[in-house]
């Protein structure tokens, strides 16, 4: 049954690779379980009901990818996404988590529309490539920033608002352990160097008596999600702060998915002779559903995750792939305290190196057209200077607009790009005269 339903002679592959391939991507993104709950509990959420609901979230969205698509890909909260929650919409704008939960829910269900309308992939067409490559850029910068400030390598300073840390404190010292063994680990081509790095530098934070084995033990039944289960508030959905909050979801993620799916599937070999992806659409329904039910379950936007190319290294070509990882996050369900005694600067170096990785794509930017460089430049640097991934896109997208039409290059602005830049320019004079 299992060889009909995902043809596993068909891709050259079988069970046990398959099992085995499902486990290695497990390892490699299995951080999000330690990752998430620190994020989104700045933001007010409780982190033992956060633990659930990514564990479930991740389980539900990577076996949609598993029976929907049948691809090898894993799904769960995405990083970046969980940021711009927390520390943009909650933190920055000063709205509710659950104000920032219902948007997750709404571009969930837009993106079902948008997926079933063939939209998505008429959007990803309109918008200017140097934006598209500068948007991950920003947020590996902005992510790394929040992971060296988890670590007190980065603090505050009154005069030149940030400094180095002081190395005398001994969180400082659990980062720096937990980064090298983290970057050896990937050099050497470990599996799982991310979770063994936050394993090690939880060790270490023990050493320092920073943190303590919890007394009932590392095994127990997972914590109750009802504090975050389905807590949406709709007072705010009809304003246009919310729009501007979940269209900034819809357009961070959309990018984030489309080129994961993209990337992995190149690796898998599943990319046809004349460039397309046959599977991209159910793919992306799969991407929207999981984001959709994670909202219920209380988490921000569940994506498919680039580690998935891990397990497509290892081997794993179908679906049976997705359900060795689900499996392997449903296990995990009941290792709840094991996960949430992880300190902050102990996931600080998975957040610095995620950081890492997700600035690659700045060797894509055109920089040598000051209309295409400026946008991206700004689209980067207001992500983690001004502390919030959506001013970067702002920026990034008013600039695009304004130098292509006083340049005379209005014909590179698509339509798409021009209702974008009224929506945010309206933002801004209603902000500047105080109305809103």
């Amino acid at each position: 049954m299992i060889e009909k339903y995902f043809k596993l002679k068909d891709h050259g592959t079988n069970v046990r690779t398959e099992i085995i391939a499902g486990i290695i991507t497990f390892l490699t993104m299995s951080y999000i379980l330690v990752v998430n709950p620190n994020i989104l509990g700045t933001a007010g959420m409780d982190k033992a009901a956060l633990f659930t609901a990514t564990a479930l979230a991740s389980v539900i969205g990577t076996l949609l990818m598993a029976f929907i698509p049948r691809l090898p890909i894993a799904a769960a909260p995405g990083m970046g996404l969980n940021s711009f929650f927390a520390f943009s919409v909650v933190l920055g704008l000063g709205y509710s988590w659950q104000m920032a939960l219902t948007a997750v829910f709404i571009e969930g269900i837009i993106f079902i529309i948008l997926t079933f309308f063939n939209v998505r992939e008429l959007i990803v067409q309109s918008i200017p490539k140097s934006i598209k490559n500068a948007i991950p850029v920003g947020i590996g910068l902005f992510i790394a920033l929040i992971g060296l400030q988890n670590s007190g390598l980065i603090v505050k300073d009154e005069n030149t608002m940030l400094t180095l840390g002081d190395f005398a404190n001994k969180n400082v010292w659990v980062a720096v352990i937990g980064l090298l063994v983290t970057a050896v680990l990937y050099v050497r081509k470990v599996h799982g160097s991310f979770l063994i790095g936050i394993a090690i530098s939880t060790i270490a934070a023990t050493f320092f008596g920073l943190v303590h084995l919890p007394e009932g033990g590392l095994v127990s039944l997972p914590p109750s999600i009802a504090p975050i289960f389905a807590q949406f508030e709709w007072s705010n959905i009809f304003t246009l702060d919310m729009l501007i909050v979940v269209f900034t979801f819809l357009f961070v993620n959309l990018f984030d998915t489309i080129g994961t799916l993209i990337g992995v599937a190149t690796k898998a070999g599943f990319i046809d002779k004349d460039g397309n992806f046959p599977e991209i659409k159910k793919a992306l329904f799969a991407d929207a559903l999981g984001t959709t039910f994670g909202a219920v379950l209380g988490t921000s936007t569940v994506t498919s995750y680039v580690e998935s190319a891990s397990g497509v290294a290892s081997g794993g070509r179908t679906g049976l792939t997705s359900v060795a990882t689900a499996s392997m996050f449903a296990i995990a369900l009941f290792l709840a305290p094991l996960f949430l005694m992880v300190p902050a600067a102990a996931t600080a170096p998975a957040l610095i190196m995620v950081g890492l990785f997700m600035i690659t794509s700045v060797v894509d930017i055109n920089f040598v057209d000051m209309t295409e460089a400026l946008p991206a430049f700004l689209t980067i640097i207001m992500m983690p200077f001004a502390f919030s991934i959506a001013q970067g896109i702002v920026f990034g997208m008013l600039s695009f607009v304004l130098l292509k039409a006083l340049s005379g290059k209005t014909k590179h602005v698509s339509t798409t790009m021009w209702v974008i830049f009224v929506l945010f320019m309206v933002k801004i004079i209603l902000e500047a005269m105080h109305i809103m």
